[in-house]
């Protein structure tokens, strides 16, 4: 099986294997002040500090979540209540137009349930890049305190965000900003410094599922969404998933020294761009202009739908996706592409190739046939009358 798919699960690293062997060999309560409590909580706390490496950020500033998604939630949901109860009321929320849905769904669902905050979305240019100018008006337009989100590196194309430049403008403003970090992370250097808050997933960097982190800068307002007990500062209530923490701190180690793997990932990324359009001249590689994550391709055969490439793909042994792989196994018209002006019959041939640790030119090559092979039998296959 050839895995072209690493943006929606990247293979457990081999280093992960044992880190959470020997979690659940220590099997203590991190929360326990009993000798096997403790050796959790030291599992726990090396894991944090693994991760803060990888994000840029303190290692007290890092609360343990699900998953990303849970993550985003808290961000968002827990930022516009803590700010209320810090009597710093968030009136505005600025979300990029090409965010994840979980950014995208929270988001709506705090506008609609919120009195007196008002949701707006802040649009990219062609290449699927967040557009600072439009931003810097946003913010000068209006009153109130906001919350921006802007995500690191776009999950469906790959298109890495201003966010330095995106930072300057919101400090400048004195609002807060969330980076989903999600799929950049391991792919781009991050700087949680830059930041309020920064998501993070274990599954997507070779790690285990079922994990994730936010990260939260000292004094940014955050409110629990989650309540009982007083774990993790009393920010997240529940018994750390110990075993998933330790495999998710062992993948971000195997992260410390990155350069030779991002630039094997890129040639895999490169070979399989070039040799594609090579063999079908017509092949559309979407934000090809934009800075780019290594590992990331969205591209599209005018005239062969996403399903049929999905499928054709998949019985030759090939694993892609179509858009985001958080639709429940569902192919939709995807927002990032509508976002970036993307006419609709060319977005409904998009597929997305995500390419990691354990990709080799084999799986570009794999892709490149199958596809091949595809616009070929359609091209001639007999037209209806």
């Amino acid at each position: 099986m050839h895995n072209c798919d690493h943006n929606a699960t990247s293979p457990l690293r081999p280093e992960c294997l044992p880190a959470i062997t020997h979690a659940l060999a220590v099997g203590g309560n991190p929360s326990s002040v009993h000798s096997s409590g403790r050796a959790a909580r030291a599992v726990v706390e090396e894991a944090r500090e693994e991760i803060a490496a990888l994000a840029g950020s303190k290692s007290g500033e890092i609360i343990f979540t699900s998953g990303s998604t849970e993550a985003n939630n808290l961000a968002l949901a827990g930022a516009v209540e803590g700010a209320l109860l810090a009597e710093q009321r968030i009136t505005r929320l600025f979300v990029s137009a090409i965010e994840h849905s979980s950014v995208l769904a929270a988001a709506a669902k705090l506008a609609e349930r919120s009195a007196g905050l008002k949701l707006s979305h802040i649009p990219v240019t062609a290449d699927g890049v967040i557009e600072p100018e439009a931003l810097r008006v946003m913010l000068r337009e209006g009153k109130g305190r906001t919350l921006v989100a802007v995500m690191a590196a776009n999950n469906e194309t790959g298109a890495i965000q201003p966010i330095a430049e995106v930072s300057r403008l919101v400090r400048e403003a004195g609002a807060l900003l969330l980076v989903d970090a999600v799929t950049a992370a391991g792919k781009i250097d991050l700087d949680a410094s830059l930041c309020d808050y920064m998501t993070l997933s274990g599954h997507k960097i070779g790690g285990p599922q079922g994990i994730g982190a936010l990260v939260v800068a000292e004094g940014a307002p955050l409110a629990a969404q989650l309540l009982g007990g007083g774990q993790q500062k009393g920010l997240r209530a529940g018994t750390e998933n110990l075993s998933g923490i330790a495999g998710f701190g062992a993948a971000a180690r195997s992260l410390r020294d990155v350069e030779g793997e991002r630039a094997r990932i890129k040639h895999v990324r490169g070979r399989f761009e070039r040799e594609l359009k090579r063999a079908i001249p017509e092949t559309v590689i979407f934000a090809a202009k934009a800075p780019r994550l290594v590992s990331t391709s969205n591209v599209a055969l005018p005239g062969i739908a996403a399903d049929s490439a999905v499928i054709a793909l998949d019985l030759d042994g090939v694993l892609a996706s179509s858009g985001s792989s958080c639709s429940s196994g569902r192919i939709a018209p995807s927002h990032v592409l509508a976002a970036m002006g993307v006419d609709e019959n060319l977005a409904g041939c998009a597929i997305r190739l995500s390419f990691g640790w354990s990709s080799t030119p084999e799986d570009a090559d794999a892709a490149v046939a199958s596809l091949v092979k595809l616009w070929q039998r359609v091209r001639s296959a007999p037209r209806a009358a």
